[in-house]
């Protein structure tokens, strides 16, 4: 199918899984909203996690998508031919319908079809979990495989490593999968070659997971009272692979984003290894800034969470676009580019074009400065560098302080004829990131952190905080994010500048008057249209399904959620704003109790 585009891919996939009776719903957030254990969405379960334990879909049992997905964990590796921080997860649900023999004759179907996408069967393997003490071997996949037509010889059992899904964190939902691949003309390994290889044989182009458990804080697998199925197919891998690319770069997707790239600098990709890498890394790192930048919880750079990590994308791109030449302001213009190419699907990107290319030029900017500056710091450690060589802590000191890669230190140091003690820094970076992974597993970050009682009263709080937020400062605040656990509420929110004293009374003497109404808390289901009419608070663009869940306060807080919620303010207890502060460049953070 070398005639296939990204657009026809998603609306063949969307149209596929519409015809077997699936809602199509759009993408949600790259922010998870009610996923504690990840910084951002990187898969298109997160959004759908309290469906998947058993609270109904506004849109039913049967649902389809096309997901976005940012993950970070392999980002030294972009630049090669398949790596990206940033990617579209197509997908398709069962929220307790069917299970596994539709699942898998349906993937058989999408995948091998004249009508579809009509792959050679003869060129497709699959694998399915090989069993351990949690669960048992999944020889129901392995026969509903063979049952389509497929020999017993290209279907493996491989371990959890390999065909088990979740939880990303330590509790959710979870299961085996059964994992599709495309034979490649890369030969076999050896006799034992199998999808569990990286030798480039099987190339994974699609995954249908059987949520069976959910994994509980004591590590007991216990089963959900519905089974549920998640499948997720990569957009560009798979794109990568019908049109008969070698690389994911090579695509429609980056095609207007590299030229422009090439434009600006003069180079050209493939004219060597070094520069292809380079265009690769500024295209990928590009249109992840894009899109975080452009959601419509709009991320901006900052020192920790989801902010530190697009600060880190931002200027990784700069600094090789830096290398290839690329001209001051240069992240606005190729910024433009990824808009452009994306808007018809992603609208929210042209509605935040003008901050999205004003947040990026900021960020390099900054990044210029800070390089000076950095480069000033470097001048007086190589003065005192001992038998020509910089030490460790201090290559470390200039990566953690002003943001120096150990690339830039190495080239400065070759420049002045001294060599890095890259073992000692390696110690160092090595010791930071446990302390940041350890930092990560201790603190919560986004959403909630359970659904416990007096997790859904603090949720139940925020609602009745923006509310209030709204009367006492502007109808325009709207919630930017938020952390929610059993003990406190975190609430972000756009305002341009501090709240006084005399504003955090009256928010707060707000709220407690609705706690104090003991109103009942209302759920109604309605489409989004009815919603706005209504005047419930949301972002109506693009976030949600045809039917939403409406949580009605009195006549106090009107607004979408697809969280839990106590049954009436009055058992919120008293609210008490802790501290108001600032989050990031025009959003304001409160965090607050019940008590």
């Amino acid at each position: 199918m070398k005639d296939i585009t990204s657009a026809s891919l998603r609306a063949l996939y969307l149209e596929f899984f519409k015809q077997k009776g699936h809602a199509v719903i759009p993408s949600a957030s790259v922010i998870p909203e009610n996923d504690p254990t990840v910084l951002f969405t990187t898969a298109g379960m997160h959004p759908l996690v309290p469906y998947l334990l058993g609270n109904p879909h506004p849109a039913g049992t049967r649902l389809t998508d096309v997901q976005k997905c940012v993950r970070t964990s392999d980002i030294d590796d972009v630049g090669d031919f398949s790596h990206l921080t940033f990617f579209e997860m197509m997908g398709n649900w069962s929220l307790g319908d069917y299970f596994k023999k539709e699942a898998i004759e349906w993937s058989w179907e999408f995948l091998t079809s004249p009508e579809w996408l009509g792959l050679d069967p003869e060129r497709l393997a699959f694998s399915v979990f090989a069993g351990d003490e949690n669960a048992p071997r999944d020889e129901v996949s392995a026969d509903l495989w063979h049952s389509v037509g497929v020999p017993r010889e290209r279907i493996f059992y491989l371990p959890k490593e390999n065909n088990w899904w979740g939880p990303n964190g330590q509790t959710g939902p979870c299961g085996p999968d059964s994992e599709m691949f495309m034979i490649t003309d890369t030969p076999a390994c050896g006799s034992d070659c199998s999808p569990a290889c990286s030798c480039g044989h099987y190339l994974e182009i699609w995954n249908d997971v059987f949520m069976q458990y959910n994994k509980i804080a004591d590590g007991t697998f216990v089963p959900l009272p519905k089974p549920n199925v998640d499948t997720g197919m990569g957009l560009e891998r798979t794109l990568c692979v019908l049109t008969g690319k070698k690389s994911v770069y090579e695509t429609d997707l980056f095609a207007e984003i590299i030229a422009k790239i090439e434009e600006l600098t003069g180079e050209k990709y493939g004219e060597s290894t070094e520069i292809t890498r380079a265009i690769r890394i500024v295209s990928d790192h590009m249109r992840t800034s894009v899109f975080m930048i452009g959601d419509e919880k709009g991320i901006t750079p900052g020192k920790v969470d989801q902010g530190y990590v697009l600060r880190r994308i931002i200027r990784r791109a700069v600094r090789h676009g830096k290398k290839l030449g690329a001209p001051n302001g240069f992240t606005a213009q190729v910024a433009q580019v990824i808009i452009d190419k994306y808007k018809d699907v992603y609208p929210e990107l042209e509605r935040n074009a003008s901050f999205i290319k004003e947040q990026l030029v900021l960020e390099e900017e900054q990044f210029e400065r800070t390089l000076h500056n950095g480069s000033r710091e470097f001048e007086k450690a190589a003065a005192r560098a001992k038998d020509g060589v910089l030490d460790g802590l201090t290559a470390f000191h200039l990566y953690d302080t002003y943001g120096f890669p150990i690339e830039i230190t190495r080239e400065l140091a070759a420049e002045h004829g001294l060599t890095v003690d890259e073992a000692a820094y390696a110690e160092h970076f090595e010791a930071h990131q446990a302390l940041s992974r350890a930092g990560a597993e201790q603190r919560f970050k986004g959403g909630l952190a359970d659904h416990s009682d007096d997790t859904a009263k603090l949720h139940t709080a925020t609602h009745l905080l923006n509310a209030a937020l709204r009367k006492v400062l502007s109808p325009d605040v709207n919630q930017k994010g938020s952390n929610i656990t059993a003990e406190r509420l975190r609430f972000d929110f756009n305002f341009a500048r501090k709240m006084t004293k005399e504003e955090l009374v009256e928010v707060e003497r707000l709220v407690n008057e609705a706690i104090a109404a003991d109103a009942v808390i209302d759920c109604r289901e309605m489409t989004v249209e009815e919603a706005r009419e209504e005047g419930a608070v949301g972002v109506f663009e693009g976030r949600y399904g045809e039917r939403v869940k409406v949580y009605a306060m009195g006549g106090f807080s009107k607004e979408i959620c697809g969280g839990p919620h106590a049954s009436r303010t009055g058992e919120l207890g008293h609210f008490k704003i802790q501290k108001e502060e600032s989050s990031s460049a025009g959003v304001r953070r409160i965090k607050a109790v019940l008590e």
